[in-house]
């Protein structure tokens, strides 16, 4: 014999159907958590990243740096310390603004606290002379 469900029991199990489905493995667009709706598309050129230096691109969150010439590497550009955007790249470093933290642009290790996690590395494609998420 069933028994009805009672407005309580309902109401839980609506809710943590709710909180599931808004924990799935999407991100706020509808991709899957841990790809970018950008992959596969053009970030910049090869010639568009200087040698020693780099470039961010703040919508994706991503660092593009050129540590040497044809070697590419990218990184989030999310500071690892509070979570700002970094602001620069120059002499070596990507660089945030908010507390001065400054991380290596060959590794993405931390060249200056406060920040002491590296910069998560992301994933690049080069083919050509075009630098694509991958």
């Amino acid at each position: 014999m069933t028994l009805p469900a009672s407005r309580r029991t309902v109401l839980l199990a609506t809710g943590a159907a709710a909180l599931a489905a808004g924990c799935g493995d999407q991100d706020a667009g509808g991709e899957p958590s841990g790809t970018s709706a950008a992959a596969g598309r053009e970030l910049a050129r090869t010639t568009d990243i200087p040698v020693g230096g780099g470039r961010i691109f703040p919508d994706e969150k991503v660092v593009v740096t050129q540590p040497a010439r044809g070697d590419f590497k990218a990184f989030s550009a999310v500071c690892t310390h509070q979570g700002c955007v970094v602001a620069t790249v120059a002499d070596g470093t990507i660089n945030c603004a908010c507390h001065k933290s400054s991380f290596s642009i060959t590794d993405g290790a931390v060249a200056g606290g406060p920040a002491t996690e590296p910069l998560p590395a992301e994933k690049i494609a080069v083919k050509g002379d075009a630098i694509t998420l991958a």
